[in-house]
């Protein structure tokens, strides 16, 4: 398959993921979608999120099946590598913050957290995010991954863009203020809140 042609399709699938998850993420469609899955309409958002993602990821797989590793020096493998595993460190570090069962959609009760300014949010506002994106771009070894790469960072990017807007709304001036002092994905103040 041509190349142009392949990114584009990956494109699309990616575009396809981040205009369907935002969509659902809206207040409007929860609005709209809660009557009919009550209590388990974030449990639902999450499971239709993880297979529209597979889904997006096993397309990519496919168009860039033929395409072969990039040939890296030992100290570029060992510094993906790194990149990888600290990512997952911070990822996982920065669940421990978040009440899982609410995160997942199994909690019930109230839809809002107490703004969270502690753990890694200290350092920065999206450290979920941060993970990811230190996770995608540690496996950049191949065409596929470099598409990954650019295409999630961009879609964690446009999605801490929804995100911003909705804390703001959520948390006000609190949130305002929290913004001002602390980066979005890269701890470059490298001091704590």
């Amino acid at each position: 398959m041509n190349t142009f042609v392949a990114h584009a399709l990956y494109a699309l699938a990616w575009v396809s993921f981040g205009f369907v998850h935002s969509l659902l993420a809206d207040d409007r469609a929860k609005r709209r979608l809660t009557p009919t899955f009550g209590a388990y309409y974030r449990l639902g958002y999450n499971l239709f999120a993880a297979v529209h993602i597979a889904l997006v990821f096993a397309v990519g797989a496919y168009l860039f099946a033929d395409g072969k590793a990039f040939l890296l020096a030992p100290w570029a493998q060992f510094t993906l590598t790194t990149i990888y595993v600290l990512g997952w460190a911070a990822f996982l570090w920065a669940l421990k913050g978040y009440d899982l069962g609410r995160l997942a959609g199994t909690a019930t009760g109230s839809e809002n957290e107490p703004l969270l300014t502690d753990g890694l949010h200290r350092y920065v506002r999206h450290p979920l995010y941060a993970g990811a994106l230190l996770i995608i771009w540690g496996r950049v070894d191949d065409e596929f991954g470099l598409a990954t790469a650019a295409w999630a960072s961009l879609y964690l990017a446009v999605g801490a863009c929804f995100e911003e807007r909705r804390l703001l709304k959520t948390y006000g001036a609190d949130y305002a203020d929290y913004r001002r002092k602390v980066p979005a994905f890269i701890p470059w103040k490298w001091r704590a809140l």
